[in-house]
This record gives structure tokens, C-alpha cells and sequence, in this order.
């Protein structure tokens, strides 16, 4: 394995586990719109991506980031893949204080955007991959995985709920990167794949549809 995908995993896990019990710490770095926009503390957008709500969520993202880091190492190396990575963390929580610039409470804190960078930069490689979702034991292509996780990201994003603590937008900026990061970068291969993508990409347009014409925000 990648001592790069090593790095990343264990300094995520150090630094979240000492958060745990560090509330200072963690105040001071997740991502909270108000701290961002009023006193400019821009380090928030990426050192969010550290930091974890509890045990699960960091095993969760840190085991979803080991299984799929390599195929991006492989396909693009190890800088593409810290680009991938850091660039979706960074995109997920710009789209997140694009949309909840009003709502100077809004925090969020956890490395997802960048997973879904990850996640969605392999699947654009290869959309038939088998993905396995919780203790479902068949595998689900990559692109139908990916459409119904835009679709039900979308749907909450919009649609949000008040029990929901998920930083969908996040998700979808850092998922979005990937796609993108993979498609200029293999054009090709996006083009064999096109059918997959487009099928896979239609629940993003409907919500730049939604966010950037219709100005709808959840």
C-alpha cells in the first residue's frame, strides 16, 4: 500500500482521536461558517477534513479512503491522489459556505468530501465497479451506486431534516471534484464511459438546476 494513503489515514485518526476528547481543538478547526466569513479563518475548510464526530464516522470514512485510495494511486499517482483528495475536501466545504453563507451557525466537521473525491474519482474509472454497501452481500456497479447516492444526497440537501447531522453538500462538492478531477484527466476513458457518467451525473444537474437557477437552498 501507498505510504501516502498511509500518512493521511493514520494522521486523520490521530488527529480526530485526540479532537475526541480536545474540545478546544476542536471548536478551533472544524468548519463553521461564521468563523470562516467573519474572522477569515480559512485553514477550517481543509483541517475540518480531520476531524470526526465520533469513533464509527472516522472508521467509516478511513476504511471507504483504504479501499479506494489505491485505484487513484494507481490511475493518477500518488499527487493526483492527494490532489484529489485535499481538492474535494477544499470544493465540498467552499459549496457548503456557497450555500449556508446566511446561517452563521452551520458547522460541519468530518474527511467525506474528500472520500467522495475518492470514491467517485475511481468509479468514473471504472463504472461497473462492484461496490458493496453495508452487509448487502452482492455487489452494486459503481455508476448505479453513484446515481442513487446523488440522487438521495440531493434530495436531503434540499430537503433537509431536523435530526439530520450529514454534510450533504460537502458529499456532493467533494464527489463532484472527483468526477471532474478524472474526466479531464482520462478523457478518453470518459468518453468510452459517457452513458455511465451521464446516467450517474443526472441527479447533479438537477440540483446546480435547482441551486444556481432557481437559488432553492435547504
Amino acid at each position: 500500500m501507498s505510504p501516502v494513503l498511509l500518512i493521511i489515514i493514520a494522521a486523520t485518526a490521530i488527529i480526530s482521536y485526540i479532537a475526541f476528547s480536545n474540545h478546544a481543538m476542536f471548536e478551533k478547526y472544524k468548519f463553521n461558517v461564521g468563523a470562516i466569513l467573519r474572522n477569515k479563518e480559512y485553514v477550517r475548510l481543509i483541517s475540518a477534513g480531520f476531524l470526526h464526530a465520533d469513533f464509527m464516522h472516522l472508521v467509516f470514512n478511513m476504511m471507504t479512503l483504504y479501499f479506494f485510495g489505491p485505484i487513484v494511486i494507481q490511475a493518477f499517482g500518488a499527487y493526483g491522489f492527494l490532489l484529489v483528495y485535499f481538492g474535494s475536501i477544499l470544493l465540498g466545504n467552499i459549496f457548503s459556505l456557497y450555500l449556508y453563507k446566511n446561517q452563521s451557525w452551520y458547522s460541519a466537521i468530518g474527511a467525506s468530501g474528500g472520500v467522495s473525491g475518492i470514491l467517485f474519482t475511481s468509479i468514473a474509472m471504472i463504472p461497473d465497479l462492484g461496490i458493496y454497501f453495508f452487509f448487502i452481500p452482492i455487489a452494486i456497479p459503481g455508476y448505479i451506486f453513484g446515481f442513487a447516492y446523488f440522487a438521495y444526497s440531493v434530495y436531503m440537501m434540499l430537503n433537509p431534516k431536523q435530526n439530520d447531522n450529514i454534510g450533504h453538500a460537502a458529499h456532493l462538492g467533494g464527489a463532484f471534484f472527483g468526477l471532474i478531477y478524472a474526466v479531464a484527466l482520462q478523457p478518453e476513458r470518459a468518453i468510452e464511459n459517457a452513458l455511465f457518467l451521464g446516467i450517474m451525473a443526472l441527479p447533479l444537474i438537477y440540483m446546480a438546476y435547482m441551486v444556481f437557477v432557481k437559488k432553492k437552498i435547504g
